[in-house]
């Protein structure tokens, strides 16, 4: 609920070229107890006085020299198209005519002359109230919009938190700690950005990819940590993790999970339709399966395995180009190969927040290359 304070304090801007009814609506509103009056004789300098002044009553003249007052509305509406613009119009001529072209214009309410005191005032008053009230509404929505921005990205960071320490429980098993699912997600974006796909694609890219291998969790240690080549039954055994990790994030409606699922079941299906689990060939295979399929590779390569050391980068990019056309989608790869900096400098980054992080190094398990699980 306004106060009388409130109102009296409201800003008023009359422009009017006639100097005695200049006066006397200033000395009506004034004698009323308005506090905060602003008179000018014309409107040349109006649209830069009333975004200095943001007047909560403008009372416009339709007859000014130069600029006439239905141009000014005009200006005022191009120049605040989301505001609620407080114009009471003031006319010697006000016909239906003129009145409908006056509210079609943006004016409020209108005055006519000679001037009515007890009108002056009570319309001044109105046409505040209804200022203050939007500004009012609008300073909450805002506010408001804030609280929910800030709701937003808490329940999205809490939603990373829990996705990566999902991630973690799986990529820890067998790999660097966990370092994987964060240099791989960021690579999956990066060639995701490079690809053509918007923003919010890229962000959920990003978000679900470290859930690629979630199913290895159903995998029995003595086949997900041997040191070694696995066994035609072991490796049974450990491809049935891509459809696990499908089948845990199934069924829901999130557009966030649908993502995750595809990944998780579609990372180790092959171009050429060699791959599992389901030997999907070609462009069949999702677009975010194909691109999480190289990083992961990649990246796997890259780093120490139960079952193998690290190989240098440069070996690695060597077998992803061999594998072009075969495993990976060739325009992938050449993506890829395209935003190397990128990738070399994500590697960086993270290498270097580990380092600070932590004052010892994680001693890296190794054992003979094998397949890539």
């Amino acid at each position: 609920m306004l106060t009388s304070e409130q109102i009296l304090n409201a800003k008023i801007l009359i422009v009017e070229d006639d100097k005695l009814s200049r006066l006397l609506l200033k000395n009506i509103l004034s004698s009323a107890g308005f506090k905060n009056i602003r008179a000018l004789p014309n409107a040349t300098r109006i649209l830069r006085i009333y975004a200095s002044y943001k007047p909560d009553l403008l009372v416009l003249d339709l007859s000014l020299p130069k600029v006439d007052g239905f141009r000014v509305l005009q200006q005022l509406k191009e120049q605040n198209p989301d505001d609620y613009l407080p114009v009471l119009v003031i006319s010697q001529e006000m016909d239906d005519g003129v009145h409908l072209r006056t509210l079609a214009a943006g004016a409020k309410d209108f005055l006519s002359k000679p001037y009515d005191r007890p009108k002056v005032i009570l319309r001044a008053k109105n046409l505040i109230e209804v200022r203050l009230l939007h500004n009012e509404v609008r300073d909450k929505n805002k506010d408001l919009e804030k609280v929910i921005r800030s709701r937003t990205q808490e329940l999205r960071d809490t939603r990373l938190d829990v996705i990566r320490r999902l991630g973690y429980a799986a990529e820890c098993r067998d790999s660097d700690t966990g370092q994987h699912i964060v240099r791989m997600s960021r690579y999956c974006a990066a060639l995701a950005k490079a690809m053509g796909m918007n923003d919010e694609e890229c962000d959920l890219v990003l978000t679900t990819s470290p859930l690629h291998d979630i199913g290895k969790i159903a995998i029995p240690d003595s086949v997900l940590l041997k040191p070694g080549q696995l066994t035609a039954e072991e490796w049974q055994v450990m491809k049935t993790h891509a459809d696990i990790g499908g089948e845990l994030l199934s069924g829901s409606d999130s557009t966030f999970l649908r993502m995750a699922e595809t990944i998780a079941r579609t990372h180790h299906e092959r171009w050429d339709g060699s791959g599992y689990p389901r030997g999907l060939k070609g462009e069949d295979i999702p677009l975010v399966g194909r691109i999480c399929a190289v990083c992961d590779v990649f990246d796997a390569l890259t780093s120490d395995r139960p079952y193998k050391k690290a190989w240098s980068a440069e070996d690695a990019l060597k077998e992803i180009r061999r594998l072009s056309g075969t495993h990976f989608d060739p325009r992938i790869v050449q993506v890829f190969f395209d935003i190397l900096p990128d990738i070399r400098s994500i590697r960086r980054e993270i290498e270097t927040l580990v380092r600070l992080v932590s004052k010892e190094t994680i001693p890296a398990r190794s054992g003979a290359v094998g397949n890539l699980r």
